[in-house]
This record gives structure tokens, C-alpha cells and sequence, in this order.
């Protein structure tokens, strides 16, 4: 009797197990799932459920072989213009911007490789199948139009390539330390990390937890700025986020009462 309690107890756990471990993948198929979703119901999905004649749907941003490796975003798949090519917002010579600009660069051209409307939406270094080929395989090959298009005169968007609160956070400082200094007090604090060796920093928004995370300001670590200091720069995915389904703008939180403004500046 005492062998077959044993047994029973054991058989319990086992089954407890199992049904933990099955829970455990189905809770990583529905992340996947909708991870998935994210940009299939976007308008950054261009296949055969969108505007192309294919039916991938990361190719028109990225390929497994052979990307622009100027890029700072993984394996893009477009060709991208020199940072030579754009205006950029400190030419307007306003007061108001106390931080230096840099090259346009980071995830930034990347954005512009599509957004600037300077070159078919299917002009891809690979396209799908085999042979580095852009013969075109959408319905309406043209360059991108309408109001996602801001062209290459960024005097009139928010800054890109810009220092965060007015520059001067150095690497591996904390804001308001003997580290790193926030030179225009009107910025909020950006948390900063170390990342397997590399600094980063974002901006926590309402109702996340102290780790980043995707409805989180990010960021980017750039070194290429006028100071020559590793620091953090706002970029075009600093607010938008390209695979989010939240809202058509793909902002990282509701712009409601201007939300998205006011999760880094202090008004």
C-alpha cells in the first residue's frame, strides 16, 4: 500500500510537470504569435496581403544575406543615401535647440531608406529567391508618397541624431552625477545600463516597469556626434517603433494629451 501511494505521488508530480512544461510552450507559441501579429497588420506589411506580389513580409526591410552593413539595424536590405544627402534641423539656426546634431545616421537612415521617397519601395539589395536582383516584384513599384513621405528636408521633423537633453550624459555616467551631467534641466532622466559592455539609456514611460521595454522612449548610443563622446541621441525609433501595432503612426504609447512629447520633456 505504502509502494503504491509512492507511486501515485510520483505519477502526480509527473503529470504536474508535464503540464507545467506544455504551459511553458504554449505561453512561448502566443508570444510568438504576437510578436507575429505585430507587423502583419501593419502598414510596414508590404507582401501579397498588403501592396507586393510575395509573400514575405520582413524582405522589404531585411535580408538574411548580403544587407547594407552601414546600417545599424540588422541585415537591412536597402540601399541607403549618404548623410550628406539630408537637411537636418540645426541649419534652421533656432535658439531653442541646445543640442548637437550629428550626421544622419543609426536606425535613423535606415527609417529614410523608404521614408526620404527617393528610391521604389521594391529597390532591394536581395529580393526573395535566389540572386541579388531588384527587377521589381510589387504591383506599384513607385517611391513611397503621401504623408509618410518627409523627404530629405528634415528641417520641419523633430530632430534626429540629436543629443538627448542637450548632450553632455558621457558613457557610463548617471544623470546628475559627477559622471554625467543633463545640460537643459527640461528633459526628464534617462535610466542607463550596461548591456553585455555597451551603455545604453531610454526613457521609462507610464505604467512600465524599471527594465526597458518596447513602449519605452529608446535611446541610441551613437559616438559620432560633434562631442566624440559615446551618449545617448534621439533617433526616428526613439518614439516610433516599426513592428508596433498600437496606433497607424507606430508611436511607442498613445500621443493623447500629447503623452508621447511629454515622456521626455518636462513642460
Amino acid at each position: 500500500m505504502k509502494n503504491l501511494i509512492l507511486q501515485l505521488r510520483s505519477l502526480s508530480a509527473g503529470v504536474v510537470m508535464f503540464i507545467f512544461v506544455i504551459s511553458i510552450v504554449a505561453l512561448g507559441a502566443m508570444s510568438w504569435t504576437e510578436v507575429k501579429a505585430d507587423i502583419t497588420v501593419t502598414p510596414h506589411n508590404l507582401s501579397s496581403a498588403g501592396a507586393g506580389q510575395t509573400a514575405e513580409i520582413c524582405v522589404f526591410c531585411h535580408t538574411p544575406h548580403g544587407g547594407d552593413t552601414s546600417a545599424s539595424v540588422p541585415l537591412w536590405n536597402k540601399t541607403l543615401a549618404l548623410p550628406t544627402a539630408y537637411q537636418t534641423y540645426d541649419s534652421l539656426g533656432t535658439s531653442s535647440n541646445d543640442g548637437d546634431i550629428a550626421p544622419v545616421g543609426s536606425v535613423s537612415i535606415a527609417c529614410l531608406s523608404c521614408h526620404d521617397g527617393t528610391q521604389a519601395i521594391d529597390s532591394l539589395i536581395n529580393e526573395p529567391g535566389s540572386g541579388f536582383d531588384s527587377a521589381g516584384f510589387v504591383a506599384d513599384p513607385g517611391a513611397m508618397t503621401g504623408d509618410p513621405v518627409l523627404g530629405q528636408d528634415l528641417r520641419d521633423d523633430h530632430p534626429i541624431g540629436v543629443q538627448y537633453a542637450g548632450g553632455g550624459i558621457s558613457e557610463g555616467g548617471t544623470v546628475g552625477t559627477s559622471q554625467g551631467t543633463k545640460v537643459d534641466v527640461d528633459f526628464i532622466d534617462p535610466v542607463v545600463a550596461d548591456v553585455n559592455g555597451t551603455t545604453i539609456w531610454w526613457v521609462n514611460t507610464t505604467g512600465g516597469t524599471a527594465g526597458r521595454e518596447k513602449e519605452d522612449m529608446q535611446l541610441y548610443t551613437r559616438n559620432d556626434g560633434p562631442s566624440g563622446l559615446v551618449e545617448p541621441f534621439v533617433e526616428c525609433a526613439s518614439c516610433h517603433d516599426p513592428h508596433s501595432e498600437v496606433n497607424d503612426t507606430f508611436l511607442r504609447v498613445s500621443n493623447d494629451s500629447s503623452e508621447v512629447c511629454l515622456s521626455c520633456h518636462i513642460k
